[in-house]
């Protein structure tokens, strides 16, 4: 019976060596460090109030209910 010795995967065939793998490690980290950047500078710079007339900004009202009026009846 012969014997079921491994087959020998080359050196060169090793995953830290293919080039794919560690374009997505960079891809990765730099992703984590763009996230990051961005709350260091957000926690920097802190949003100013912004200046509106009326109860609105763009037409979205700036209250939960905009209507002055009493709510309709519920049908029953």
């Amino acid at each position: 019976m012969p014997s079921a010795d491994p087959v020998p995967v080359p050196a060169r065939a090793a995953w830290y060596r293919q080039p794919i793998v560690w374009l997505g490690v960079a891809l990765f980290v730099a992703s984590l460090a763009g996230c990051v950047w961005i709350i260091v500078v957000a926690a920097h710079h802190p949003d100013t109030p912004v200046e509106h007339a009326g109860s609105g900004l763009f037409g979205v009202p700036s209250a939960a209910h905009s209507s002055h009026g009493p709510p309709p009846a519920s049908p029953r």
